[in-house]
């Protein structure tokens, strides 16, 4: 894994024809881009000297309400219980947000800046001026759910696999193979950019091109009420700018925050036979045994809530969950094999996270795990394991006992 990553930045790194990007790209007499690499020193430096050097009407920064909220409000933020999240439908920006803090916090460590310094920089010196700031970013719940919905399951599968890697974090040897003034180049931005498209090129349309004329439509109206700085990542810049320098700029805003409908799903339909199958069981012993199936549906009862919640249950305890998480997962496996709508994981977990409430702040711990033990103690990597070792348990229950009962049906 680690030679994976430092071999794609080593490839990054050796484009000797790239041509610098101009930290700012003057678009139009009214649009003042400003590109930053999210973990600069010199980011912050550009961006407060933009900011008195053009005098805006506006300040622009690539930021939703949502990412706004979460580095303008950093305490709340950090101590609020992952079960709020989960309830108010947030479950979305906390994987993002884990995701994009994840290995900016580690090269922002390095190089002794805090992820979002640059926006946070932008916000502080337009309110130092009273000037007016505008959130130009599409919400990223929006942006998530449109990208996975887009995806396939081997897509989901790579996009999964990465996102694990960068909440474990990268050591110090990965971080010296980085040079941010390379990272900063054209060419090594677009090179990046393709890379991802590789390993998701469904979701890169939404991440980028779609991102781009978002944003794009967004700071063009802002233009029409005055002088716009806007704040956004380098690698946007060149998309950002195609956009504005059409001849009209008349992008659906509504058409780019529809979340796509979902495509048709196998493992529902499997969910949805498994039931089936269960009961048509029942049903055929019922037909016929004639005068005393009871016993053999008894069996076939005590064999699927026995399977199903001793694999679950055990499943929890390896994640060592609660005593009473345990026991959750127990009782729920065998009822929620039989339905499509629920696994025995969400129970687990929320009883899990009732009784051990993580915080946000130990899900940005997750990039400072340094061992086995940092691993273990996490409560996020705990409750994360809690549900996937229960539904995980009662998937193999499903495996062993269906074809179990199926044998006793048929006998």
């Amino acid at each position: 894994m680690k030679r994976r990553f430092k071999e794609f930045f080593n490839i990054l790194t050796d484009a000797t024809s790239s041509k610098e990007i101009s930290l700012e790209e003057k678009v139009t007499d009214n649009i003042i881009l400003i590109g930053t690499a999210h973990i600069s020193e010199e980011s912050v430096i550009e961006v407060r000297d933009a900011i008195v050097k053009y005098k805006p009407d506006v300040v622009a920064v690539e930021l939703c309400q949502r990412r706004f909220d979460s580095i303008s409000k950093k305490d709340k933020w950090e101590n609020t219980p992952v079960t709020a999240l989960i309830k108010s439908n947030n479950a979305y920006f906390m994987l993002a947000q884990t995701f994009l803090s994840s290995i900016q916090r580690k090269l922002g460590g390095e190089y002794g800046v805090e992820p979002g310094s640059e926006m946070i920089a932008a916000i502080q010196e337009a309110e130092k001026y009273n000037i007016r700031v505008a959130l130009v970013d599409r919400d990223i719940t929006v942006t998530l759910k449109r990208a996975w919905r887009m995806m396939g399951f081997r897509e989901k599968f790579k996009v999964v696999w990465e996102f694990l890697k960068a909440m474990v974090g990268y050591d110090e040897e990965e971080l010296e193979t980085l040079d941010l003034k390379e990272l900063m180049k054209q060419d090594v931005i677009s090179q990046m950019m393709e890379e991802f498209s590789q390993i998701a090129p469904s979701a890169s349309k939404v991440l980028i091109a779609e991102r781009d004329a978002y944003i794009a439509q967004k700071i063009y109206k802002e233009s029409k009420n005055g002088k716009v700085v806007a704040v956004v990542g380098a690698g946007h810049i060149s998309g950002i700018k195609q956009q504005l320098q059409k001849q009209d700029v008349t992008v659906n805003l509504q058409d780019l925050e529809q979340i796509p409908k979902k495509r048709f799903n196998l493992v529902k339909v499997v969910e949805i036979a498994i039931p089936v199958i269960f009961f048509s069981v029942i049903g055929w012993i019922i037909y016929s045994t004639g005068v005393d199936p009871w016993d053999r549906i008894k069996d076939i009862f005590l064999i699927w809530f026995l399977v199903h919640g001793i694999l679950a249950g055990v499943g929890v305890a390896i994640a060592r969950g609660h005593p009473l998480s345990i026991f959750t997962a127990f009782l729920a496996a065998p009822f929620t094999s039989l339905e499509p709508f629920f696994a025995p994981g969400w129970f687990a977990g929320l009883v899990e996270a009732k009784l051990r409430k993580p915080l946000i702040k130990d899900f940005q711990e997750l990039s400072k795990i340094e061992s086995v033990r940092d691993f273990l103690r996490n409560k996020i990597i705990r409750l994360l394991m809690v549900v996937a070792l229960a539904n995980l348990g009662s998937i193999i229950g499903t495996i062993i006992a269906l074809p179990w009962i199926l044998s006793l049906g048929i006998s």
